[in-house]
């Protein structure tokens, strides 16, 4: 692996973690599309993962620092009065429910459902129904629900959503705002609370699969490893700042443009012979 295929993925990384594309699929298909070695070396593979995931992270830390701050302490206040008495403390343990079924679910299945259908094919499929999923609930639902409607069994209900984004080619950010748009949260609501919602997850991702980078170490690729964590913070920031201004005024229809054009793509290279429908 190369600084320059380090510094791509770790872009495709911030991209994709919170535009509505799939994250974990292009972290497959773009090595697979290049043909990059990386995709053939799952030790490799899966360590890297951690470094990108870890910037993605710092990334949206840094974006939501007093959104986490101002949670965080009404959590506490809450704990401490036994009862949840402000928007805030709804906020905090919606945001504390919503994580456990995704995280149980991770720690279940992740690794089996990677290993088994992380297939191309199967991922473009995917980003082909869950693309025009998210643009139809979009446009037929209502809009009359923002953040501050949100509640601890909210929470638990888009948690359990985004537990499906352990599927290639869905996409965490994806189903969790199809959810919610669902439920007639606003769009710019959705996309923050989605993102926010993420957040512990990608941080329990990146303690779980650490355990193997501090066994393992870098296997030499400490640089690209560097590289690829900076270009992940900072493509997720950007992104981050982007969507949430852009989800003002616009719709998710160049999400499913994007991702019936991806999908559609994937599949002719197959078809062709030009790419293995399996890795």
């Amino acid at each position: 692996m190369t600084i320059l295929q380090a510094i791509v993925l770790g872009i495709t990384q911030g991209i994709t973690e919170f535009a509505p594309v799939s994250s974990s699929g292009h972290l497959i298909l773009v090595p697979w599309l290049f043909g990059w070695s990386i995709v053939q070396d799952p030790a490799l593979n899966k360590t890297f993962d951690v470094a990108l995931h870890v910037g993605t992270l710092l990334g949206a830390v840094i974006y939501f620092r007093s959104d986490l701050w101002r949670y965080f302490r009404a959590w506490i206040a809450s704990v401490r009065a036994r009862s949840i008495r402000t928007v805030d403390e709804r906020l905090a343990w919606a945001l504390v429910i919503g994580t456990i079924p995704g995280a149980v679910a991770g720690a279940l299945f992740e690794s089996a459902i990677e290993d088994t259908l992380g297939q191309p094919w199967l991922i473009a499929v995917m980003l082909a129904v869950f693309g025009v999923i998210l643009y139809v609930v979009d446009r037929v639902c209502r809009s009359d629900r923002d953040l501050g409607s949100v509640e601890p069994r909210t929470g638990l209900f888009l948690g359990a959503a985004q537990a499906l984004a352990l599927q290639p080619g869905v996409s965490r950010s994806g189903v969790t705002i199809t959810a919610a748009r669902a439920i007639g949260i606003d769009r710019e609501a959705a996309a923050r609370f989605s993102f926010l919602l993420a957040i512990p997850i990608i941080a329990g991702a990146g303690v779980y699969k650490g355990v193997g980078l501090l066994r393992d170490g870098f296997q030499g690729y400490g640089v690209q490893f560097f590289w690829g964590f900076v270009a992940s913070a900072i493509s997720g920031f950007v992104v981050i700042w982007f969507l949430l201004r852009y989800l003002r005024r616009h719709d998710f229809f160049v999400f499913m443009v994007y991702r019936l054009a991806a999908a559609a793509i994937i599949l002719l290279l197959i078809a062709t012979g030009v790419r293995s429908a399996t890795i």
